[in-house]
């Protein structure tokens, strides 16, 4: 089971979304977990992909105006991917992502 951590504003962004929204992302989540246990890759309906000009980060979307931004971190366990949740949020995330 993959690991993961966040950072203090992705809690704050989190703690704005609306109860629809923070349910949006949930289920995204739980897809993007099995998608990184499964080895195979990320479905296309997710788009998980680099932010351009900055390295490492990674974005994800949640719904049509939801974004989130993560980033690897160092193994946790043995053999299991640890992602770091940067930012959560619409387009403004990538205003510095």
């Amino acid at each position: 089971m993959p690991t993961y951590a966040w950072l203090d504003r992705f809690l704050r962004e989190y703690d704005k979304l609306a109860p629809a929204q923070k349910r949006a992302f949930q289920r995204a989540v739980a897809v993007f977990v099995a998608d990184l246990r499964g080895g195979r890759g990320f479905r296309p309906g997710l788009r998980v992909k680099r932010v351009q000009g900055w390295p490492g980060v990674w974005e994800l979307t949640w719904a049509p105006d939801g974004r989130a931004t993560f980033e690897y971190g160092p193994e946790q366990k043995t053999g299991e991917p640890h992602v770091v949740w940067r930012r959560v949020g619409t387009h403004d995330v990538f205003r510095e992502p």
